[in-house]
């Protein structure tokens, strides 16, 4: 695993040991990164890297020029990794920070009292059915949301699909929230 592009494109980056974390393949992280940058969506934003395990997605936004990534993760030993791989490339790591916590709790207490973010990357296990809460607690203050999914994936009320594509078993949807009033 490596950073696919930008400042710091080819280092590498380590994974959680064991099989608990499935982290985003280099071939899936481009063409994600690329449906943004399409979307002049990354390059001074300030993006979360929600179920953050190795931090790859989150350290990619920042190879792209990304203005500040948080990394939320509950797995400790994951942390660990996260915190590894940002010294991989601590000429970007100045602006980060890294969060022990669940993301949706991390998401109501961010929409509780903190200002929002332009991106939010999620890639929870693919069998997490915590997607309403989440969303729920992210669409006061979230701009763009890309799911990593293991099929099709609908958001539901209040989110509308941007982009969506199939790479084998992973799918990227980016959806945004719907405006008030709107369709």
């Amino acid at each position: 695993m490596r950073v696919v592009a930008g400042a710091a494109g080819g280092r590498p980056l380590k994974a959680p040991a064991g099989r608990a974390t499935r982290p985003t393949s280099d071939r899936v992280r481009e063409a994600m990164f690329d449906m943004l940058t399409s979307l002049h969506a990354v390059d001074g934003t300030e993006v979360v890297d929600l179920f953050a395990g190795s931090g790859a997605l989150g350290i990619e936004a920042l190879s792209r020029g990304a203005s500040r990534v948080t990394f939320v993760e509950r797995d400790p030993g994951a942390v660990t990794t996260v915190r590894a791989n940002l010294a991989a490339v601590a000429d970007l790591a100045g602006c980060t920070e890294v969060v022990r916590g669940d993301a949706v709790g991390w998401a109501r207490r961010r929409t509780a009292g903190e200002e929002g973010s332009e991106l939010v990357l999620a890639d929870p296990p693919y069998a997490w059915a915590g997607w309403g809460e989440l969303l729920d607690a992210l669409a006061p203050t979230t701009a763009l949301l890309v799911a990593e999914t293991g099929g099709p994936w609908q958001p539901g009320d209040g989110w509308e699909s941007v982009r969506a594509r199939r790479y084998g078993s992973t799918v990227v949807t980016i959806v945004r929230p719907r405006a008030r009033g709107g369709s």
